[in-house]
This record gives C-alpha cells, structure tokens and sequence, in this order.
C-alpha cells in the first residue's frame, strides 16, 4: 500500500483544506403560503365533485320505468353506428 500516492490525491482533490461555513443572513418575518386563485379554484370543483354521485339514479329509475312499461325502444341501427364509431375510433 502507497500512502504516498494517497496523500498527492487528497492535495488535488483539496480534501484536507477546511471551508468556514458562512451564516446565512436570516429573513425578517414567517414563512408563508399562498394559493393561487386557480388552485382555490380546483378545490372548490374537487369538492363539489365529492359530493355528486357516481349515478344518476333519476336516469337509472325513468329507464327502469319504461322497460317495465314496454315503451323504452331503441334503435338498433344507431346503437351499431356508435359501436363501430368507437371500434374505429380506438384502433385508429
């Protein structure tokens, strides 16, 4: 082992030579936080988001309805349309 070669390396790297850690200066006053209107924003639609149901059990209820009565039709030429619109709008 060299020791040597170790001392000519820590005088390149400067690993004996200390610094003096100067003090910050520190700033007057608190920390403080500010929210954005944007951000206030977005809390307020999360929150009202929260609050709404998944389901719209009004819609789910009048279809209920209208099965049971007999009077829910629909067309079957529109309901392949749109199923082959989405095909092709995934492959695409």
């Amino acid at each position: 082992m060299r020791i040597d070669a170790y001392n000519k390396i820590s005088q390149v790297y400067q690993a004996n030579n200390i610094q003096k850690l100067t003090k910050s200066v520190s700033a007057s006053g608190k920390d403080k936080l500010e929210i954005s209107s944007t951000a206030k924003d977005y809390q307020t639609a999360k929150q009202v988001l929260s609050q709404t149901p998944d389901v719209r059990e009004d819609k789910i209820n009048a279809i209920k309805a209208q099965m049971q009565s007999g009077t829910y039709n629909i067309n079957m030429e529109e309901v392949a349309s749109h199923i082959v619109d989405k095909y092709f709008e995934k492959t695409i």
